[in-house]
């Protein structure tokens, strides 16, 4: 029974703190478009797509009219095409791409993950070239997004993929430099990616998912503040959080199941993940900074991350019956006003990112770099990061923009929920002997569990 107290409650919320849901992700499996002639295969990836989510924007909005609540993004995530494109080697992949934005641009969706390989392991048919074409796919593409997953718990952290990325993620930006070099942050580089995930850039739709499946993405950095704000110094820090995540996961699980019985799709999971974006009020840093810190990267500031992650995750995981994708607090530098405060001040740099992701989702995310920056070192920086995952049976991930002309000082502008971030300064000495042994880095000994 729903109480008045608590709608108010909740149209304070929406009206004031920046509840929303981030977005309604439908994943599709495209395995039953494998074709050996690339253009049939194409025709088959564009009709399954249209035909499955033909209706999902306009679902959306209904229940974003009928319940009042903000859904920000309607996007759509695939079957890795590295695995499509095994059937057809030696054929321009770029089709693929091309025809992932075409469908999208017809369903009026925001972005389509899931141009993406799995080569945690190795690479298998498809896979080089798919990697290879991934620059030019972004940079010719409004809506495409791309991953790819080179280390898990299970198989450890394939270096000769790791070599590889350094030079794709610098090509993905050289590419679009007349467009603030949007295409490097439309690339996730993963250890452990989760096969449910519903957030871009790094949504893809996993083998082992069924058909087609309604995921869900909320946040609400803004509301947990807001709680936070008004108790005293006494009061339990994780006990607000847990109660706040709550109600925010509750809201997101009702979206969920509108869509999915509007759509006919089964329900797959609520991704309870707190996702900043520049807007004031709407922060993960000003959590922090409300639970007692002067700001965000001072020492304390992973204690207190640790905190609200594992907080929220103990919050949502009650209130929905399916809790899946990342889910915990992101930390992306560039849309986080909370974060670009504290990085233009240095207060916060590479080095202390990478300590806080060792304790929340995904990791270094939407961090620019100088333009200069060598691949060996993109790669070296991916490969830390892939490191923490493995050890701690976690994602982590890497979303680099290397800020081509530009040097560390300087800005780089994205505009949107994107926002904007310092030209952070990276460490000195150099990877590359490292880096260019290759091979693999053998999954550790808590891999072994069977």
């Amino acid at each position: 029974m729903l109480e008045t107290k608590d709608i108010l409650e909740t149209i304070n919320m929406i009206d004031n703190e920046h509840l929303d849901v981030r977005t309604v992700t439908m994943g599709i499996s495209l395995l039953s478009c494998i074709d050996s002639d690339i253009d049939r295969a194409c025709d088959k990836v564009y009709d399954k797509i249209c035909r499955y989510a033909q209706d999902l924007v306009p679902t959306a909005e209904s229940i974003e009219r009928e319940y009042g609540i903000p859904i920000i993004n309607k996007r759509i995530a695939v079957t890795p095409i590295a695995m499509l494109a095994a059937a057809c080697p030696n054929q321009k992949l770029i089709k693929f791409a091309h025809t992932l934005d075409r469908a999208a641009d017809t369903l009026g969706v925001n972005f389509i993950g899931g141009y993406s390989a799995l080569v945690q392991k190795g690479f298998s048919a498809g896979d080089y070239a798919l990697i290879e074409s991934i620059p030019e796919a972004l940079a010719t593409t409004n809506h495409v997004c791309s991953s790819v997953n080179i280390g898990s718990t299970k198989a450890g952290i394939n270096m000769d993929a790791v070599k590889m990325m350094g030079p794709i993620v610098l090509k993905a930006a050289e590419l679009t430099k007349d467009n603030n070099c949007t295409g490097a942050s439309k690339l996730v580089i993963f250890c452990n990616a989760p096969e449910d995930n519903p957030f871009m850039a790094g949504a893809f739709h996993g083998v082992g998912e069924a058909d087609c499946v309604i995921n869900v993405g909320v946040s609400g950095p803004g509301v947990v503040r807001a709680a936070l704000a008004k108790i005293d110094d006494k009061e339990n820090l994780a006990d607000v959080v847990k109660k706040t995540a709550f109600k925010i996961t509750r809201m997101g699980q009702l979206v969920a199941q509108e869509a999915s019985k509007r759509l006919c799709v089964p329900f797959g999971i609520v991704d309870l993940s707190l996702a900043p974006t520049p807007a004031v009020g709407d922060s993960v840093a000003h959590i922090l900074e409300e639970m007692g810190l002067e700001i965000c990267g001072c020492h304390g500031t992973t204690a207190a991350l640790a905190l609200l992650n594992d907080a929220v995750k103990k919050g949502g995981v009650m209130a929905s019956s399916h809790v899946g994708g990342l889910s915990g607090a992101f930390i992306p530098v560039s849309e986080d006003a909370g974060m670009i405060a504290a990085a233009e001040k240095g207060a916060i740099d590479i080095t202390k990112l990478e300590a806080m992701t060792a304790v929340c989702s995904v990791g270094l995310d939407m961090i620019v770099v100088p333009g200069d920056t060598k691949p060996e070192v993109i790669s070296a920086i991916i490969a830390d990061e892939a490191a923490i995952g493995m050890i701690n049976t976690k994602t982590t991930a890497v979303r680099l923009i290397p800020a081509i002309g530009r040097r560390e000082g300087e800005s780089l502008d994205f505009g949107g929920l994107f926002g904007y971030a310092p030209i952070m300064k990276l460490r000195e000495g150099s990877p590359e002997v490292f880096i260019n042994r290759g091979g693999r880095i053998p999954a550790p000994i808590q891999a072994l569990k069977n």
